[in-house]
């Protein structure tokens, strides 16, 4: 990740959800978690907006999330 970089959110993922998901994985960061991105010297949490707007993290409730394309996946638990 460049110093002029944007993170977009996916359009099938929630604003709370994003946030929420971000949040979560940046604390799993921040208990030293390995980074699934090239975060460079950013805070964990835009690392983790990172990798949840690359589709790296998914929800470990259980639930389904809406893939881009419009179908309704199972999420896969979080690592």
């Amino acid at each position: 990740m460049s110093a002029d970089f944007s993170i977009r959110r996916p359009n099938h993922i929630g604003k709370f959800e994003f946030v929420i998901l971000a949040t979560q994985r940046a604390a799993q960061l921040m208990r030293g978690c390995t980074s699934r991105i090239d975060g460079g010297t950013h805070k964990a949490i835009v690392i983790a907006q990172g990798e949840v707007a690359a589709g790296m993290v998914v929800d470990a409730s259980g639930g389904v999330t809406q893939s881009p394309s419009g179908e309704w996946l199972p999420n896969a638990k979080a690592v």
